[in-house]
């Protein structure tokens, strides 16, 4: 959150909700991919896409190391990653459960 925002605790969980429901409101990939598209700058969907990369290799057993060789993202953000896939709010593991029912790619 920018260090400037006048927003209370309450109006930023109520702006929070807001974005979350036009997520949920999205339908297909392609619409997800052009309303990240529209909401991000290229280097924060970048940024996105890299993490969720790192869910997939964590997932795989790939040690910290060899993740950075493979994707460039700093060995501090793959640890904090691992973090929030094991002890965060769930919700990493809910879009792998999700999209592996879907796909069959992941394994846990």
């Amino acid at each position: 959150m920018k260090p400037n925002r006048q927003n209370s605790d309450v109006q930023q969980a109520r702006d929070e909700e807001a974005l979350f429901r036009a997520i949920v409101s999205l339908e297909t990939t392609e619409e997800c991919g052009n309303f990240l598209r529209d909401l991000c700058t290229p280097a924060e969907l970048q940024a996105l896409v890299d993490r969720w990369h790192v869910v997939e290799l964590l997932q795989q057993g790939l040690p910290y190391r060899r993740i950075h060789d493979l994707t460039g993202v700093s060995v501090t953000t793959i640890g904090r990653v691992a973090r929030f896939l094991s002890d965060g709010f769930g919700g990493y593991r809910t879009a792998l459960d999700r999209t592996s029912a879907s796909d069959g790619t992941h394994s846990h």
